[in-house]
């Protein structure tokens, strides 16, 4: 039986060797644990450090991923629990919507309501904050609307 454990670099101070390792595979450390192999695998540490000069870094810092905009425009839509979510967008893995909606909990855009019952409820809903960015999603929709054909034109060609 194998186990993989993600742990936060800062963390394990005794694996510091994996991280300066060339190879992708070697930043797994592999450990013996009563009869079971279980590697650590050090987390996803930015290259680029965070630029945040100007109100373009802040959104983009933000707003960064591919379905945050749309997690938030369907949260003002209507749509609260995940699994409403996870059928708006079913492209999107369970793991990356939670990943982002969680970031976007972070940087409060949205709230995060778990109700204490059997199987759990969970609810997300637009703080204050976050319902300020709606009318500039509407905007970008809008216009990413009125230039389909160019953009679409323009991404498929950039694809091939």
């Amino acid at each position: 039986m194998c186990f993989v454990l993600l742990v936060q670099s800062s963390i394990v101070n005794s694996f510091e060797e994996a991280g300066k390792r060339d190879s992708y595979r070697d930043r797994f450390v592999p450990m013996l644990m009563l009869g079971t192999t279980v590697y650590f695998c050090l987390m996803y540490e930015r290259k680029i450090p965070v630029t945040l000069d100007c109100g373009l870094d802040l959104i983009g810092e933000v707003l960064y991923g591919k379905w945050k905009m749309r997690l938030l425009y369907f949260i003002h839509e209507g749509s609260k629990r995940p699994s409403e979510l996870q059928r708006k967008i079913p492209s999107a893995s369970r793991r990356v919507l939670n990943m982002q909606l969680k970031e976007l909990e972070q940087h409060e855009l949205v709230s995060k309501i778990i109700y204490p019952q059997i199987p759990p409820k969970v609810e997300y809903s637009l703080t204050e904050f976050g319902k300020t960015l709606i009318p500039v999603i509407k905007t970008l929709g809008k216009w990413g609307d009125k230039n389909e054909k160019r953009l679409r034109k323009l991404i498929l060609k950039r694809l091939k």
